[in-house]
């Protein structure tokens, strides 16, 4: 992206309102998230990234990924699912176990994010 293009680009703060978590649900990156009937019903209308976080999770996705794909600051991608969540655009579906203390679901987020450079 061109230097110009980048200092027009919104700063996370403005895309979440200043807030660093969801209103209601706690979501974590390995959240996984889908779209609903009605999200994609009606995400035409959402703001851009609102819309294009309900676009992308036509399939399940989890937070991380749907950060990695559309370039967005993971914190944001996490605030934005929430508020989605809270509106019925979005279900999530959070992981049975801790995975943040699981080495395997490490090692694979790790092998996924140098997949992605």
């Amino acid at each position: 992206m061109p230097p110009a293009l980048l200092d027009m680009a919104p700063r996370p703060f403005l895309l979440t309102q200043g807030r660093t978590q969801a209103h209601s649900a706690a979501i974590a990156i390995e959240t996984q998230v889908v779209a609903t009937d009605h999200g994609l019903a009606t995400c035409a209308h959402a703001t851009f990234e609102r819309r294009d976080i309900v676009e992308v999770c036509r399939e399940p996705l989890s937070v991380a990924e749907i950060a990695a794909r559309l370039g967005f600051h993971i914190n944001v991608v996490r605030v934005l699912v929430g508020d989605l969540y809270t509106d019925g655009l979005v279900v999530a579906h959070l992981p049975e176990f801790d995975a943040s203390r699981d080495v395997a679901t490490l090692r694979r987020v790790i092998r996924g994010l140098r997949a992605i450079s």
